[in-house]
């Protein structure tokens, strides 16, 4: 075989060419990720029963929904939720590698089953099945730099201005809010003068229900008529009521006299509290307002833009931003928009540093080849051979779903080392048999019909060495698949370059010393003959050295077995004394805070709690005049390194939970080329930020994680234990048990 592209050297270099470009063309295609897709995949099924408790909720919503979803295919496990406000969520996690779209399928089939079980107050609000995607790329924030729109304002403007816009971008999976409130028309009612009149809510409630609606009011003239019809008229009635004076003309009883009693007679009076808010009467105002957003102190709305599978998150990123630069040409005066959470720029950095240590791997094997072979002809043909293998990877990359990420990448840098191998082994024998005074093709075919059956043997065993971790199931499977995978595929590209191109090259490149007089070669031997002259008598001398080391520790080959042994002692009492982790915890530029308060506490008390360990975080000067905080403990100057907060009440990202008493803040770190100083990294602000909370919050508890190593694999470095009630011994024996493991927790170093 290697005789035929000896002969024809244009074919060999027409199938390197479609192999490179093939890459090329698939690298353009390929997204761009931290790391392979390894989380287990989620669906995620919410509604809300209006006014229940979640004793209530428990036994009307999550019963039925449970006894059908449960036991669905490749589902690993559930759980769900159930809070004082009415919410329910369930949450329901697959095999890895379960198509996502299908599992969201299966379970809204058994959701369906469900349905007819429900109360119809939960039926009338929806119950909702999405997919759960835990990479959240970034969030967006409005904001009213002046203060002249309130939260309630904003949160509109996002739901009917910009949520619908960012959907529609590619690579943009879902949408959520952080801290929605909408509008809606709240109504005061004194029970008192209900009473009077013998009304009760539900009276009310009937009466908007039949009054408050959109009505088909059909049309005048229309056919069939009598003869002599001139006009057609379609009759247009007022609809859907939107100000509070129309709803208060609502009749909620008349009586035989034909007195009429509307709902303005039924409402309490208007008045006000010390801050300014309006109780009573009939208003427009927030359907609920059991959850608040702030940025650095500012009233917002958060939307949380999460990826889709697959995506490039770079390019998604990019697009998001642009479009929010549009979009802000037609924003109002003093309504703004503002990213600060944002994981792109840790995943650029990854991918940058990886391509950096790809380019130095190029060019310390060129040095090493150079310095080996000296010449610039036989440099030549390995590093040939490496974009061809590398590039080439690239197109069976796309083809098998992978993507652009730490550690395919990482496998293309250890790659790079084994794929020149091959071709080296090519051009030595070339040379060799030139040296024996054989012309360069006739010593390529002789060295061909030496070294192709070496070179196969070579690659398959390398390829055999990668290929079963494809086969290694779980997490730690998907997550070193791409990796081994990557490798296998560029050597068996280095294998066919080897036996196609290389043998190719080297029949019309190498020539014999004596005839080695073109330009190149004349001014490398100018410039490095001196060097190559040095690193030749080194390299003498070391094998000269090595072959008496060896030849000295055959004679003492006993001691030799002892340090052998001795090091395989060492080996085995690292793997057992040094601490077991699966990803270390990385700094990417951001911390998660979880504050938790008592059962049952206020969110106007969760509010103060979070304004205080925004404080903290970025002091009270920092807020105002953008300024890095002076004091390293974060009393009242902030804590060095921390750039902005996004603080979230009634709501706990870490816990996905929902409550009065929860809140989560989101501390953005500066910029990474501006924590190159002692004491700036995630993990030494993380340290300062929580012994500060330790000292100075007093009514909550409040914790504080580094990002999570992998999205969706756990809030930090650690792990969730959920209690479950087998023996039916009821919520208190629950939370005595939950209790006493929290506080065997608290006693373990290393745990916060």
């Amino acid at each position: 075989m290697a005789k035929f592209f000896i002969d024809r050297p244009i074919f060999a270099a027409v199938i390197s060419v479609i192999i490179t470009l093939a890459g090329y063309l698939a690298l353009q295609a390929l997204s761009v990720a931290q790391y392979p897709e390894i989380t287990p995949p989620t669906v995620q099924v919410t509604c809300n029963y209006p006014g229940a408790s979640s004793k209530v909720v428990s036994d009307t919503v999550a019963a039925p929904i449970e006894q059908q979803v449960i036991g669905v295919e490749n589902a690993l496990y559930m759980s769900s939720q159930c809070t004082n406000d009415g919410g329910y969520t369930l949450t329901v996690t697959f095999e890895v590698g379960t198509n996502l779209d299908m599992a969201q399928v299966l379970v809204q089939n058994r959701v369906n089953l469900a349905l007819p079980s429900l109360p119809s107050e939960v039926k009338a609000t929806g119950v909702s099945v999405k997919k759960k995607s835990p990479n959240i790329l970034l969030v967006v924030n409005l904001i009213s730099p002046k203060g002249t729109y309130d939260q309630l304002y904003l949160s509109n403007q996002a739901t009917i201005k910009v949520r619908d816009e960012l959907a529609q971008i590619k690579g943009v999976g879902d949408v959520t809010y952080l801290g929605q409130l909408d509008y809606s028309m709240r109504v005061w009612l004194d029970p008192d003068r209900m009473a009077i009149r013998g009304l009760s809510a539900s009276d009310v409630v009937n009466a908007l229900r039949e009054q408050n609606v959109q009505v088909a009011a059909g049309s005048l003239g229309r056919p069939p008529v009598p003869a002599g019809q001139a006009f057609q008229y379609t009759l247009s009635t007022l609809g859907r009521l939107t100000d509070p004076k129309e709803f208060g003309n609502i009749v909620v009883k008349a009586s035989d006299q034909g007195e009429l009693t509307r709902l303005r007679d039924l409402v309490t009076d208007e008045r006000q509290d010390e801050s300014g808010q309006v109780f009573g009467g009939i208003q427009l105002g927030a359907k609920v307002e059991d959850t608040s957003c702030n940025l650095d102190g500012q009233p917002s709305i958060g939307l949380g833009v999460f990826q889709l599978p697959g995506s490039n998150a770079l390019d998604t990123a990019s697009a998001i931003r642009a479009r929010m630069e549009e979009l802000k040409k037609k924003f109002p005066p003093d309504l703004d928009y503002a990213i600060v959470y944002d994981t792109t720029p840790f995943i650029d950095e990854s991918i940058h540093e990886v391509f950096k240590a790809l380019r130095d791997a190029i060019i310390l094997v060129a040095l090493v080849v150079l310095c080996f072979l000296q010449s610039w002809r036989a440099t030549l043909i390995p590093l040939i051979a490496v974009p061809v293998a590398i590039v080439g990877t690239f197109a069976v990359m796309l083809g098998m779903g992978f993507s652009l990420n730490n550690l395919s990448m990482f496998g293309l840098v250890l790659a790079i080392g084994i794929v020149v191998d091959d071709a080296i082994v090519v051009v030595e024998a070339v040379e060799h048999h030139i040296a024996q005074g054989l012309s360069p093709k006739a010593a390529a075919r002789k060295a061909m019909s030496e070294v192709t059956g070496p070179i196969i043997a070579i690659s398959l065993v390398l390829m055999c060495v990668f290929i079963p971790c494809a086969f290694i199931s779980g997490i730690t499977g998907q997550f070193f698949r791409q990796f081994a995978l990557t490798i296998a595929v560029s050597t068996f590209f280095s294998a066919v370059n080897s036996l196609t191109l290389s043998p190719a090259l080297c029949a019309l490149l190498l020539k014999p010393k004596d005839e080695q007089g073109d330009i190149l070669t004349r001014i490398l031997n100018l410039t490095l003959g001196w060097f190559f002259k040095l690193f030749n008598a080194g390299f003498e001398a070391t094998s000269k050295y090595y072959s008496l080391s060896v030849g000295f520790l055959l004679r003492l080959s006993f001691i030799v077995l002892i340090v052998y042994g001795g090091l395989l002692y060492l080996t085995y009492f690292s793997f057992t004394k040094v601490p077991i982790g699966f990803i270390p915890s990385q700094d990417k530029g951001y911390l998660l805070v979880d504050v938790r308060l008592p059962d049952s506490a206020s969110l106007e008390r969760t509010q103060a709690v979070m304004a205080q360990v925004e404080k903290i975080a970025r002091g009270a000067g920092h807020a105002e005049h953008g300024e890095e905080g002076h004091d390293e403990h974060g009393a009242g100057g902030g804590i060095p390194g921390v750039a902005h907060t996004i603080t979230v009440s009634g709501q706990s990202i870490v816990q996905n939970a929902i409550g009065s008493n929860y809140g989560t803040v989101y501390v953005v770190l500066d910029e990474f080329h501006h924590r190159h100083g002692e004491g700036l990294g995630a993990d030494a602000i993380a340290s300062k930020l929580r012994a500060a909370c330790y000292r100075e919050v007093q009514e909550a508890s409040v914790a504080v994680f580094g990002a999570p190593a992998v999205d969706g694999l756990g809030s930090a470095g650690g792990f969730k234990v959920m209690i479950r009630d087998v023996d039916t011994l009821g919520f208190d024996a629950l939370q005595e048990a939950a209790d006493r493991l929290a506080e065997a927790g608290n006693e373990q170093p290393g745990l916060v």
